[in-house]
């Protein structure tokens, strides 16, 4: 068995890009409830625990605390922001709430950095994200590194090998963090580095087998990268256990429906059923203009349409979904609070109670290219697994505005040509994500001398490493000239074509 850090949650945003950064030190991660049992812990031979940062105050009452026995298991333990503040206070420091909270950049200075800062220079650029902070140290424990705020940011007892730092060190913001994380793993908890994604798919499998026994599994296939490789990764852990279910919703590119069965079908050789819905969700998104509802409405519809599919099929106990890591994080409230959702996701937050299916998402702890190197594994064709992002809306959150069939159709042949010159300059598989974008507003223009007044496309086009952060891609003046002539010829109702060129943050990639 590989070598497991068991990462404790806390509720951060930042949790997943922990559990990610350990892997890619080749060392295997497991996320698990901050509450988990030392007894768990030591049967699972955990060689190190990292509690994770979180929104919560450690002097609120009732704030979350891990199981106080994991400071005596004799494993090292590294705490994160909230994650030291908790160790701190459980162990007998004193946390107080800061009068100059810390976010954003900081700087972190030390003389003689301990374990965790060897190999680095102080100082050091890190990132803050905290209003509490240690104003008096546990027994045992020594200051490492300080900032303008706090004399204890970096803190260690290396007799007991427990470790905090009030900063994030997972985040490309605090530039050495990575270099932490390794002299954690390899210096203090004794990881060699030899965690592989095929041992990740054998674990994978085997938990997908222990949950789903011998029940049946419908799983939502777009023929996306996603759902492709939760398919391919759950059809080889059951089988024929496994029914796919295409929803064809009026909201799909050109060619879609036919490409999707053509893959799975004929070549995977994978129970799958061809559902249209055209008619019914395109009825049900009339005159419907807000993003957020459209969201909901596609999501709810998808649901029932996904009811009256397993009805047909019979028994089914479990629905599966291609949900990632960047999903589940701009789904849920940052802090708990409702008003700060970035956007709902119709494919996460489970399921109505009237639908009694267990949810199933073997990709939950995924970023797209760690599920992209799963794909590969599973023997996933390049086409694709580096096939661009499709969001589970469709191209219903890319006509802005009122959906009609008529701008669907424009927007269908606008993004053909999108892809066509995207895949035939070479450029598709170095980007993250392309596609056209329908805007509800017509402009004036001329073409063979007669006025023209039609619709506007928008064109998207983005470099990205896991959809958390995105940049638009410098594609070269000649290409976008091409692409603007074309599907100004030959799209009929468009005559402006305009570029997208703001980054995430502040925008989402979706326009909608």
């Amino acid at each position: 068995m590989n070598q497991k850090i068991a990462v404790l949650d806390f509720g951060s945003q930042y949790t997943q890009v922990i559990a990610r950064r350990i892997r890619e030190c080749s060392v295997y991660s497991e996320i698990m409830p901050f509450d988990t049992s030392a007894k768990r812990l030591k049967e699972e031979g955990v060689c190190g625990i990292i509690l994770s940062g979180g929104p919560a105050s450690v002097l609120a009452k009732g704030s979350p605390r891990p199981d106080p026995k994991i400071f005596r298991l004799g494993i090292p333990v590294l705490g994160i922001c909230y994650g030291l503040q908790v160790m701190g206070k459980m162990l007998g420091g004193k946390v107080v709430s800061s009068k100059h909270r810390e976010y954003g950049l900081g700087e972190l200075s030390f003389k003689n950095g301990g374990e965790l800062l060897k190999g680095i220079g102080s100082p050091m650029r890190v990132w803050n994200s905290h209003g509490d902070k240690i104003e008096s140290l546990p027994d045992g424990f020594r200051a490492v590194g300080t900032t303008e705020n706090s004399a204890y940011a970096l803190i260690e007892d290396q007799k007991r090998k427990f470790y905090g730092m009030q900063f994030h060190p997972e985040v490309a913001h605090t530039p050495k963090g990575m270099q932490i994380i390794k002299n954690f793993l390899y210096g203090i908890c004794g990881c060699t580095g030899d965690w592989k994604m095929s041992d990740y798919v054998e674990r994978a499998v085997e938990k997908i087998r222990q949950t789903v026994g011998d029940k049946k599994v419908i799983l939502g296939l777009s023929g996306g990268v996603d759902s492709s490789v939760a398919a391919a990764l759950i059809h080889r852990a059951i089988g024929d256990q496994l029914t796919c279910v295409f929803v064809d919703n009026g909201l799909l590119r050109k060619g879609e429906r036919e490409g999707v069965e053509n893959l799975f079908k004929k070549n995977f050789k994978m129970r799958m059923r061809t559902v249209r819905a055209e008619a019914l969700f395109l009825g049900r998104l009339k005159g419907v203009k807000d993003p957020e509802r459209k969201r909901k409405i596609i999501g709810k519809t998808f649901v029932e349409v996904f009811d009256k599919a397993v009805k047909s099929i019979g028994k089914v106990d479990f629905l599966a979904q291609g949900t990632l890591y960047p999903d589940v994080i701009e789904s849920v409230p940052i802090g708990g609070n409702p008003a700060s959702l970035i956007k709902s996701h119709h494919n996460v937050g489970g399921l109505p109670k009237r639908m009694k299916l267990k949810l199933l998402e073997p990709l939950r702890e995924l970023f797209k290219d760690e599920v992209r190197a799963l794909g590969a594994e599973l023997g996933l064709s390049k086409e694709v697994l580096w096939r661009h992002p499709f969001p589970g809306p469709g191209l219903g959150v890319r006509v802005v505005g009122d959906i009609t069939k008529k701008r669907l159709d424009i927007l269908r042949e606008a993004d053909a040509v999108l892809m066509q010159e995207m895949r035939e300059s070479g450029l598709y598989y170095n980007l993250w994500q392309a596609f056209a974008v329908f805007l509800p507003v017509k402009t004036v223009g001329v073409m063979g001398d007669e006025r023209t007044y039609d619709n506007v496309i928008a064109l998207r086009i983005v470099e990205s490493q896991d959809a958390m952060t995105a940049d638009w891609a410098h594609i070269p003046h000649d290409i976008l000239a091409k692409i603007s002539n074309r599907i100004i010829n030959e799209v009929k109702g468009v005559n402006r074509v305009v570029l997208d060129i703001s980054s995430k943050p502040p925008a989402t990639i979706e326009w909608e």
